[in-house]
């Protein structure tokens, strides 16, 4: 015998209906973190080349800082507001 739609449990149907709304967050939200993570041992690695007296150009830094500052964004934008 199936079951009607309104016997669900009430916590499901709310996970249910916020993945609905925000499809694969999780995933996105890794891939986020990811990036974040690549960017920043980017720079640090760049500022460690600087720092030894190594020419770093400046427009590798920039493409570091504006990767960082980018997937962080979207790290914060992606994040949960309930």
């Amino acid at each position: 015998m199936a079951s009607k739609p309104d016997s669900l449990d009430p916590e499901l149907k709310a996970r249910l209906l916020l993945e609905a709304r925000t499809p694969w967050r999780g995933l996105r939200r890794g891939l986020w973190f990811a990036l974040v993570a690549s960017a920043g041992l980017g720079l640090a690695t760049m500022a460690m080349r600087a720092s030894s007296g190594i020419d770093v150009p400046l427009s590798d830094l920039g493409i570091q800082v504006g990767a960082l500052s980018l997937f962080g964004s979207l790290l914060w934008f992606d994040r949960n507001r309930s």
